[in-house]
């Protein structure tokens, strides 16, 4: 395929995305639109029934939580197929990452840069899991609480060098994390097919709304959705980052 047929290609897809996201748009209720009967009846219900005080975590994760699910799978299938694509190749070798890309040149990063990283990596850590783990609580939840938890190594290798990010990033161990969140998911449906109910039925004891453990199944599928999207996203990066760096 040539340069112009891939232009084309692309200006052909833009504006069809662009025209569908237009039609989208213009179909949304403008700002003070009132509610609808559904969101009514959901805020009415998800506390009493699910005694969990975010409602979006209530609808996603159980209510819509088979829709959920494909979604995550969407980032799954996202990864993997990265991973294949930026895989060396026949005539490419791995060779221990440089601190300087060929052709480039990448100034040392300031010694404030260097402090930031060191303040802020801990700390969005620390968010991260809060993010996770109160998702039936808070607005947050697995999705969100994950891209945090990535973002902290991220800001490890804007202050330092990729050779120091791969001491923090055993590939094993993130492969692990991705997949164990991607099949927890699954898990946590199939158990409750087991126990005689529907598929990610809320099985679990929902507590009291408010407190830490509440929500039944809610904590425990934002836990394993937060280690698959943080996996998946540092994965995503590393890739990236071996392809600039790494490969030859």
């Amino acid at each position: 395929m040539t340069r112009r047929s891939r232009l084309g290609l692309f200006v052909v897809a833009a504006l069809s995305v662009a025209a569908l996201l237009a039609t989208a748009m213009a179909g949304l209720p403008h700002f003070g639109a009132p509610v609808s009967a559904y969101a009514r009846l959901i805020n009415h219900l998800s506390v009493p029934q699910r005694q969990a005080t975010d409602v979006v975590s209530a609808v996603t994760f159980d209510y819509r939580g088979v829709d959920t699910l494909f979604e995550e799978y969407i980032l799954f299938a996202a990864v993997a197929g990265i991973t294949v694509l930026l895989r060396p190749l026949a005539d490419e070798t791995r060779h221990a990452p440089e601190e300087e890309a060929p052709g480039r040149t990448i100034p040392d990063p300031s010694p404030a840069v260097g402090l930031l990283a060191v303040t802020m990596a801990p700390v969005l850590v620390v968010a991260g899991l809060e993010t996770v783990t109160h998702g039936q609580i808070s607005p947050g939840g697995g999705f969100q609480g994950g891209v945090v938890l990535a973002s902290a190594l991220f800001v490890v290798f804007l202050a330092t060098s990729y050779s120091r990010v791969e001491m923090f990033e055993p590939s094993a161990w993130l492969e692990t994390a991705e997949g164990a969140g991607a099949g927890g998911f699954v898990a946590v449906g199939v158990a409750a097919l087991a126990l005689g109910s529907a598929f990610l039925y809320n099985f679990l004891g929902l507590g009291h709304a408010g407190n830490f453990i509440s929500g039944g199944t809610l904590p425990v599928i934002n836990a394993v959705v937060g280690m698959e999207v943080a996996g998946g996203f540092v994965l995503l990066v590393k890739e990236f980052l071996d392809q600039t760096e790494v490969i030859r």
